[in-house]
C-alpha cells in the first residue's frame, strides 16, 4: 500500500496472499488481471440505476425493531445500495444482521463502522481502547499501530471492512466542541505520524482506513452535527497546517478520505456551502491539486451542517456533483436515486462519471476480499472479538500516556510509605472505584468519595476535618466531559476544595485529572498534577501505579492547555519496583487457562472445602490474577472481597518471625551454626541449650511438633480463673477473644513449658530426623526479641510492614480493622467456646494475646504477595533495601538431604508429592497454613502464588481442601498458563 511498492511486488503479494494489497489510492488503480476481470464482470450485471445504488452507504442499527430491518432489506435488495454503516447495537446482533443483509445484496456490501477507539464507540459488549488525544500523549507511535491492528482484527471477525478512522484533524482550538480528544493533538507532525501508524495498522490487516475530516475540522468552535462550522483560513494556512496530515496519509496509501461539513469561504464563497458539497474543494483541491485517487466519502448527510440547508435527495446530488464517491448516511435513498438519474439525463453528470466511481468502489470491495465473500461465522464470535491480546495493548496505551505535569521536588512517585499518611478523595465516581482500590493496594488509604461532580460546598467542607491526620491528599477527578464552557464537568465546589487544601493547609495535594487535557488550565496553582486523559478501569488502575512508582510516567501533553501547560509538557518519573497490576498476557501468561481457577474454586465451595477464598498470582512483578470467591461463611450472607483479611496461620513463621531472623543474619548478629544458648543464655542447663539455630529453622532439632498447652489452662472444659479474666485489667492484658483476657505472665508460662519439653529420640548416627514443629518458632521469636530488644510485632511493623505499605498484614487485627473486614475461622466449641473472628485461631498464640512466632499474623492476599515479592527480590522493593545481602536465597535453599525444607521456608518435594505443584521449580520457597492458606514464590519463573481461605470454618476437622487437592491443583493451572518461550 506504500507508494514505493512496484506493480510486480503487488502482483507477487496477490499471488501469495490474495488481493489485500492490490488497491493503491495514491496512484491510478493498477489492478491484477483477476481483479480487473471481477470488476468488469460485476459492472456488466448492473443496470444504470443499480450502479447509482452502489454509491450509497446507509446507516444500519442492530438495536432497532423489525421495521428498521425491513427498511434495510429493501434498500439492499430493491435499491442495491453499495454499503452499510453500522451504528448502535451489539456484536452478535450486528453479525446476524450483516449475514442477512449480505444475503440480499446482488453485489457484496462494504460494511463500515465508526470505530476510532474500538468497536465500543458503537457497540456494547466491546472493548474501548483509547481516544486519539490519549494516543497523542505517547512517545511511541508503535502502540498506535498495534491498537489499529487489534481493531482491524475485531472488525474483520465481525464482517466489517471499512473503518471511519483515523481523525487527522489538527486540534488547535481548545473550544472545539466536536473534535477535541478525538484528535491526536495540535502538532501537525504528531498528527501525521500517529495517523499514518493508525492507517497502516488497519490496512495491513485488511480493513480500509478512511482519514477524516478533510480539509481539517480542528480549528472550529461549532459542531457540524448541529450547525455548519466556518473555517476562515486561506489556502496558505490550510496547506501549512490542516492539509499537512492528509497529504502524509495520501503518501502512505490511505484508501479513503471523508470530507467534512465545513464552510471555507476563502476556498468556496458560495453561501452556506459545506466542503462536502463544494466542487472546488472535493474535486479541485482534493482530487486535482492533491491528486488523491482513493475513495472519497461524504460525512453523514443527515448532519445539520448540510441537511438544514438542503432537502434529502438534493443534498446527495450536490455531494455527487462536488466529486464525492460514496454518499454516507443518506436520509432518502429512493429520492436521491431519482434525482441523480434525472441529473444524468440532463447532462449534469455523465454515466461515465458514475461508472468511474462505481469501479473505484468495486476495486475497494475486491481489496477487502468481498469477491470471495463468506458469511460471518457466528460460533465463538464474542470470544474471538474479546481476544486477550487486546487487553495488553489497551494497558500499554494508557501506561504510556499518563502525564505528570507538575512534580515539585520529585515527590511523585511516593517513597517512604511509613512516613506518609495518605488520603484519597475521588470526585464524580462511585464508592467502589478502581482508582481508590488500586491506591489501597500500595498503602493504607483514608478513602472518601463524592459521587456528584457538582456537589454543594458542604459535601467538601464536611470532609476537611476528616483529613486532619493525613499529610498527603490525592484528589482524583472523574466523570468529566469535553465541554470547555462547562469547565469540562468540574464543579466549582471541587475547584474550591482543592484550592483550600493547597492554600490553607500544609498538606501535599496531588490532583489526578481523569479527563480532557485542556482542563489542566484550571489547576495551574498545584504543585503535583497528573493527567490520565480518560476515566475507565484501565486508566484508573494505571495512574495510581504511577503515583506509587510501579510504573513510570512517560507521557507528554499533546495539546496546550494554557500558556503554562503547553504541548510537550511532561515530566518523566522513576519506577521503584513495586508490584504492577496488569493482564496475564502482558507477562506471557494465558488468561483463558487461568480461568480454569474459577472452576476449581467453585468446586471447593460446592464441596464445602471452604466457604470462600482469595487467589492471587504475580508474574514478573505484575499481579495478573487477583480474585475473591465465595463468602465468609456457608450461609452466604457476606461475600469475600479482595480486601477480606484472613488468619494466615503458619505462614506467620515465614512472614513474621523468619523476616526478623533473616534481618539478624543479614546484620551479622547471629550465626546459623551457633548453639541456642549463645543467644539465649536462659536455656543453659536445659535440653535446648545445644540446639543449633540452623537445625531449629530446618525442623531438624529434635523438637516435638507442639504441645497442647491450652489444655493446662482449662478445668472440666472451663477456663481457669488463674489464667483468664472476663475483663481486661493491668494483670490480664492479653486478649484471647473479646471478653476473655489471659494473665500477663502467660507467655512466660508457655516459654517455661516449651523449654521443659523433652526432645525426640536421636538417630543412631546422631542428630535428628526432620519433624515439623511449632516449638522451633516459639524459640526463634524469643531469640529475635532478645537480640532486637524489641517486641517482634513492633519491629516488623517499623522495619517491614509499614515501609512496604502493607495495610492489612498485622498481628491483633481488631486494633486496626473492623471485625466485618475479617473472615471468621473456627466456631471453637472446646477451648474458647466462641466464634473465632479477628483473634488468632491457634490456641497457643491466642493465649499470648495473638502475637506468637508460629501463628497470629493476618493479611489479605495482596499484602502477602508484596512481602513475598520483596523476599523474591532478596530484600529489594519499592526503592528500599530491606536486606543488604542475599540472605533470602540462602535461607530458601534445601539444608539436608533427608528433608525438602530450607531455613524456615518450605520447599517442593523432590518426588512431586509435596505441598506445591509438581511443576514448581526447585528454587521455589514458601509455606502453608493450617487455616487453609498457602504462599509460594518461584524465583526461577518469577512467579508468586497466594491462596487464602478459612477452611477451618466452622470446624477445624474439615480436611476437604487437602482431600480434593484444591491448592495444588490451582498451582498446577498457574504453571500451565505460562506460555512457553520460543
Amino acid at each position: 500500500m506504500l507508494k514505493s511498492f512496484s506493480v510486480g511486488v503487488l502482483i507477487l503479494v496477490f499471488l501469495v496472499m490474495g488481493p489485500l494489497m492490490s488497491f493503491n489510492p495514491s496512484e491510478e488503480i493498477i489492478a491484477h488481471p483477476q481483479e480487473q476481470q471481477w470488476v468488469d464482470s460485476v459492472m456488466t450485471t448492473l443496470t444504470p440505476t443499480q450502479r447509482i445504488g452502489q454509491l450509497f452507504m446507509v446507516a444500519a442499527y442492530s438495536n432497532k425493531d423489525q421495521k428498521h430491518i425491513t427498511k434495510i432489506d429493501s434498500l439492499v435488495g430493491q435499491y442495491g445500495v453499495g454499503g452499510l454503516m453500522f451504528m448502535q447495537g451489539g456484536p452478535m446482533r450486528q453479525a446476524i444482521l450483516t449475514n442477512r443483509f449480505q444475503s440480499k445484496a446482488k453485489v457484496p456490501l462494504l460494511i463500515a463502522m465508526d470505530a476510532e477507539w474500538g468497536l465500543n464507540m458503537r457497540l456494547d459488549s466491546s472493548m474501548h481502547f483509547a481516544r486519539q488525544m490519549t494516543l497523542g500523549a505517547m512517545n511511541d507511535d508503535r502502540y498506535v499501530y498495534l491498537m489499529a491492528r487489534e481493531i482491524a482484527l475485531k472488525m474483520k471477525r465481525l464482517g466489517v471492512n471499512v473503518s471511519f478512522s483515523p481523525v487527522l484533524d489538527v486540534n488547535n482550538n481548545a473550544n472545539n466542541p466536536v473534535i477535541g480528544n478525538r484528535s491526536f493533538g495540535e502538532s501537525k507532525e504528531a498528527v501525521s505520524r500517529y495517523g499514518v501508524a493508525y492507517i497502516r495498522g488497519l490496512q495491513d490487516h485488511g480493513v480500509m482506513a478512511v482519514a477524516k475530516h478533510f480539509p481539517g475540522h480542528g480549528d472550529t468552535d461549532k459542531d457540524s452535527h448541529y450547525d455548519l462550522p466556518v473555517v476562515q483560513h486561506n489556502m496558505q494556512r490550510l496547506t501549512d497546517v490542516e492539509l499537512y496530515p492528509f497529504k502524509q496519509s495520501f503518501d502512505a496509501g490511505v484508501m479513503g478520505v471523508m470530507v467534512a461539513h465545513l464552510y471555507l469561504p476563502n476556498i468556496d464563497s458560495t453561501k452556506n456551502q459545506a466542503a462536502t458539497l463544494s466542487k472546488p474543494i472535493v474535486t479541485g483541491l482534493l482530487k486535482e491539486k492533491m491528486k488523491y485517487k482513493g475513495l472519497v466519502f461524504t460525512d453523514a448527510l443527515n448532519m445539520q451542517g448540510v441537511s438544514k440547508y438542503h432537502k434529502p435527495g438534493e443534498v446527495d446530488l450536490k455531494a455527487l456533483l462536488a466529486g464525492n464517491d460514496v454518499l454516507l448516511f443518506p436520509e432518502d435513498v429512493p429520492t436521491a436515486i431519482d434525482k441523480i438519474t434525472k441529473a444524468v439525463k440532463k447532462g449534469q453528470i455523465s454515466q461515465a462519471e458514475i461508472d468511474q466511481r462505481v469501479r473505484k468502489i468495486l476495486h475497494a470491495k475486491y481489496w477487502t476480499g468481498l469477491n470471495r465473500y463468506k458469511p460471518v461465522k457466528l460460533e465463538n464470535l464474542q470470544e474471538d472479538i474479546d481476544r486477550p491480546a487486546s487487553r495488553v495493548i489497551q494497558e500499554q496505551l494508557y501506561e504510556n500516556a499518563v502525564t505528570v505535569v507538575e512534580n515539585e521536588r520529585n515527590f511523585i512517585p511516593f517513597r517512604n510509605l511509613d512516613t506518609l499518611s495518605i488520603a484519597s478523595v475521588a470526585v464524580g465516581t462511585s464508592v467502589n472505584n478502581t482508582f481508590q482500590e488500586t491506591m489501597s493496594n500500595y498503602a493504607p488509604i483514608n478513602r472518601f468519595t463524592i459521587p456528584d461532580r457538582y456537589a454543594p460546598d458542604t459535601a467538601f467542607t464536611n470532609i476537611i476535618p476528616k483529613l486532619e491526620g493525613n499529610d498527603v491528599v490525592v484528589v482524583s477527578i472523574h466523570g468529566m466531559n469535553n465541554t470547555a464552557a462547562k469547565n469540562f464537568g468540574i464543579g466549582t465546589g471541587t475547584l474550591a476544595f482543592i484550592e483550600y487544601l493547597r492554600e490553607r493547609t500544609n498538606k501535599k495535594v496531588v490532583v489526578a485529572v481523569m479527563g480532557n487535557a485542556y482542563s489542566l488550565k484550571l489547576f495551574e496553582g498545584n504543585k503535583w498534577l497528573v493527567n490520565g486523559y480518560e476515566d475507565n478501569p484501565v486508566s484508573q488502575s494505571l495512574v495510581p501505579q504511577v503515583l506509587f512508582g510501579a510504573r513510570a510516567a512517560q507521557g507528554k501533553l499533546p495539546v496546550s492547555a494554557s500558556k503554562k501547560y503547553t504541548a510537550g509538557t511532561g515530566l518523566p518519573t522513576a519506577t521503584l519496583g513495586r508490584l504492577k497490576y496488569g493482564v496475564p498476557e502482558s507477562v506471557g501468561m494465558d488468561s483463558r487457562v487461568l480461568e480454569q481457577i474459577d472452576n476449581i474454586a467453585t468446586e471447593a465451595i460446592a464441596y464445602a472445602a471452604t466457604p470462600g477464598m482469595q487467589v492471587l498470582v504475580v508474574k514478573d512483578g505484575t499481579v495478573v490474577y487477583n480474585k475473591a470467591y465465595g463468602h465468609y461463611t456457608y450461609d452466604a450472607m457476606k461475600p469475600v472481597t479482595k480486601n477480606t483479611i484472613y488468619d494466615i496461620a503458619s505462614i506467620t513463621k515465614v512472614a513474621a518471625t523468619l523476616q526478623a531472623v533473616m534481618f539478624l543474619k543479614d546484620q551479622g548478629k547471629i550465626n546459623l551454626d551457633e548453639k541456642l544458648a549463645t543467644y539465649l543464655p536462659e536455656v543453659k542447663g536445659t535440653n535446648k541449650a545445644n540446639l543449633v539455630i540452623r537445625d531449629i529453622l530446618a525442623h531438624q532439632a529434635g523438637l516435638k511438633p507442639g504441645i497442647p498447652t491450652w489444655q493446662k489452662t482449662i478445668d472440666k472444659r472451663k477456663l481457669k480463673d488463674t489464667y483468664y479474666a472476663s475483663t481486661q485489667n493491668d494483670t490480664y492484658m492479653n486478649e484471647v477473644i473479646p471478653g476473655v483476657y489471659s494473665i500477663n505472665s502467660m507467655e512466660d508460662s508457655l516459654w517455661a513449658w516449651t523449654v521443659k519439653t523433652p526432645l525426640l529420640p536421636q538417630q543412631k548416627t546422631g542428630g535428628y530426623e526432620y519433624a515439623y514443629s511449632d516449638l522451633g518458632f516459639y524459640i526463634m521469636k524469643r531469640l529475635a526479641e532478645t537480640m532486637l530488644n524489641q517486641p517482634i510485632e513492633e519491629f516488623l511493623e517499623q522495619n517491614f510492614y509499614a515501609p512496604l505499605g502493607l495495610s492489612t498484614m498485622t498481628y491483633t487485627p481488631l486494633i486496626k480493622h473492623q471485625r466485618e473486614e475479617i473472615a471468621p475461622t473456627e466456631d471453637d466449641t472446646y477451648f474458647r467456646k466462641n466464634l473465632i473472628r479477628g483473634t488468632v485461631h491457634d490456641q497457643g498464640a491466642a493465649m499470648m494475646g495473638g502475637v506468637a512466632g508460629h501463628a497470629g499474623l493476618f493479611s489479605n492476599a495482596n499484602d502477602l504477595a508484596i512481602l513475598m515479592q520483596m523476599n523474591m527480590n532478596n530484600g529489594n522493593y519499592g526503592g528500599h533495601k530491606y536486606f543488604g545481602t542475599e540472605v533470602v536465597s540462602e535461607f530458601a535453599e534445601r539444608q539436608f538431604k533427608n528433608s525438602r525444607r530450607g531455613l524456615g521456608w518450605d520447599k517442593p518435594a523432590q518426588d512431586g508429592n509435596g505441598p506445591t505443584s509438581a511443576l514448581a521449580s526447585a528454587s521455589t520457597f514458601g509455606h502453608t497454613g493450617f487455616t487453609g492458606t498457602a504462599a509460594w514464590t518461584d524465583p526461577e519463573n518469577k512467579l508468586i502464588y497466594i491462596f487464602l481461605s478459612n477452611r477451618v470454618y466452622p470446624d477445624a476437622s474439615n480436611n476437604k481442601l487437602v482431600k480434593y487437592n484444591i491448592r495444588t491443583r490451582i498451582h498446577d493451572v498457574i504453571y500451565k498458563a505460562m506460555v512457553p518461550k520460543t
